[in-house]
Formats: structure tokens, sequence, C-alpha cells
């Protein structure tokens, strides 16, 4: 009997050590956030697809809570150079690299999720931004615009905002993209560039009067045991940019290739459902610490557009004939889009 377990025993041994001798290739990801956060769950469904359907040729070592570089700067540095493989940033963040992107970022252009997500699954369009990311950048392959956390809304601590005028005087924290600091002060705030880990503190601490986040950020993070007030404005979405290293992406032989993008298929679908999913429970969580929900009406909301029409006017004013170019081409795509989308509606009603 012993020595049928010891037998059992070693054939177990050998399959994992044949597992993993076959990993031909590894996946080092980093993320600077949490076990608990969207990404992070994100990337267990990557790994699953990616490891298992390769037959144990893949494996995706991921290192979470910034244990490899510490934000996305470095973090994008890091994958551009080789030393990481995949990583999410934001389209402000990969703006950085490719100036055009920055006009996707512009206010109110994108109304809706389903308008949005048709825009970057559209393959033409999302080849020019890949190619041109890829290009100029040399390294950073980019693999898909998915969710990051819904929609950027204007949550407060203490005065709630019904209108733009109700932001004059308030601080704002924004991330550092010039677009969201120039919205604040089109309506009259100040915004306050802060990273992301020091936002709980900024807000505690009355350092800043409120932010610009989606609901299911701000209840994970805890920024509702300070914020009292969202208005559901929804001036920006939360485009989440995943980006490869491309040399690594290269050096797939073409079955694996395959699999890769199926992973990333599978972790889009994940990310782009997650806020849509937990949005219900965040507001409820919202409410149930004090917190009111303020939704514009269309009057309302278009009040908020007029008055940061300058924040696009100015983008276009100072931008080169390749970033205006490129705003013409995201416009272009957004009409096309709800153009299909209400072709869409039609049919579901006959």
């Amino acid at each position: 009997m012993k020595v049928k377990k010891m037998l059992v025993l070693s054939a177990l041994i050998a399959g994992f050590t044949s597992t993993y001798a076959a990993a031909e290739y590894k996946f080092t990801v980093p993320i600077v956030t949490n076990t608990d956060s969207y990404n992070y769950q994100s990337l267990l469904v990557f790994k699953n697809i990616a490891e298992s359907h390769s037959n144990g040729e893949i494996t995706v070592d991921i290192y979470p809570s910034g244990q490899l570089c510490g934000n996305a700067k470095e973090c994008l540095a890091g994958v551009q150079a080789g030393m990481f493989d995949y990583f999410q940033t934001t389209i402000p963040e990969l703006a950085y690299y490719w100036k055009p992107m920055a006009g996707f970022d512009l206010p109110y252009l994108l109304p809706d999720d389903r308008t949005a997500e048709c825009v970057y699954d559209d393959k033409d369009f999302l080849s020019g931004v890949r190619t041109n990311v890829l290009k100029t950048t040399n390294n950073l392959r980019l693999m898909m615009v998915s969710n990051s956390g819904g929609w950027r809304n204007i949550a407060t601590t203490k005065k709630p905002v019904h209108a733009p005028t109700d932001v004059k005087g308030l601080k704002l924290r924004t991330v550092p993209a010039q677009i969201q600091q120039e919205l604040v002060k089109a309506l009259g705030g100040a915004p306050t560039p802060i990273a992301w880990p020091e936002v709980y503190t900024a807000l505690s601490t009355g350092m800043v009067d409120g932010t610009k986040n989606g609901i299911v950020d701000i209840v994970q993070m805890k920024f509702h045991e300070s914020l009292k007030h969202i208005t559901l404005d929804g001036h920006a979405y939360m485009g989440g940019a995943w980006v490869m290293n491309n040399d690594k992406f290269n050096s797939l032989p073409d079955h694996l290739k395959k699999v890769v993008i199926d992973a990333v298929v599978a972790q889009n679908q994940y990310l782009r459902a997650y806020p849509k999913w937990k949005e219900f429970d965040a507001y409820e969580e919202f409410k149930k610490a004090g917190g009111t929900i303020y939704s514009p009406n269309a009057q309302e909301k278009e009040t908020f557009k007029n008055a940061s029409k300058v924040v696009i006017d100015n983008y276009v004013a100072n931008a080169d004939d390749e970033s205006k170019d490129w705003l013409n081409k995201f416009e272009s795509q957004i009409k096309a889009c709800e153009a299909k989308i209400e072709q869409e509606d039609k049919a579901a009603l006959q």
C-alpha cells in the first residue's frame, strides 16, 4: 500500500514538474492596487485563460500593491524596457507617450457605455491607435481599452454640486492629466493633483473638498467615509489602457499569441461588466453612510457641457495637426457608433 502511494505521489510530482518545465513563456505583471481591486481580479481571468489554454507553456505572475513599481509612470517604463510584460494604465497617462490620446479624454464627448465600448472595439480605430503608440514608444503594444471603474463624476465632502456654479472655490482632486485639471478650472474650482494612494488621507484631512471618480472606486477605497455628495454628470469615461511589451508578444509562437488574445478578450469582458454589476451595491453603501446622489436632468447636464466647452476649444487651439486629426477621427467614430446603436435599438423594437 505504501509503495502504491509512493508511486502515485511520484507521478503527481513528475506531472507538476513537467508542467512547470513546459512553461517556456513567463509574464511578469505588476499592478499598483491591492488584491481586492477589479484590476487584480481581471488579471486572474487573464492568468486562467493564458495558463490553462496554453497547456502550461505560459505562466503569469501577478505582483499587486506596488511590489515591483510604485506608480504608473514607473510601471510603464518597466514594460517599455522589458522588465515587466503587461500593465494597466489610463488614457491620459498613455497620452504622455502619444499626445493625440489626450483628446480621447475631453469632457462629455462619450455619452454612455455602449458608445464607448463600440468606439474602442472598432478594429480599424484601435489598430490605428495601437500602431501610433507602438511607433512612438518602440515597445508598448496596446492590447485593449477597457473600463477602469465606470465614469468620472464630481463627489464632494460638504457642498453638493447641482450646477457648474456650485464647483466655484472647491478644491477637487484630479489625476495629473492637464485636461482633467482644466475642466475643474473651467467650472470655477481649484484642481489638486494627488496620487491615488494618498487620496483617502487628502479627503479625510480636508486637504481637498472632493474628487472626480466613479462610485465603485469611491466605495472600494472607502472615500465615502469623507465624501457625502456625488453628482452623476459623467464627464469622463474611465478607459483602462492595457499595454504589453511588444517584444514579449512577438516572441510567442502564433498559437500562443492566439491564447494571449483570447485571455485579453476574456479579461476585457470582466472589466466592462464589473462596474455595471457593482454600481448598485456601491450606491447603496454610499447612501447608508449618509451620502446623497444627484443625477442632473438633460437640461442641467447641458449646462455642465457648455461650461466645459472652453476645455475643448483650448485643446483644439493648442493641438498639433496630428492631435487635431485624431480628435476628428475619434468624434467621427463616436457618431458612427451612435448611429449604429440607434439602428440596433430600432431593430429591437420591431
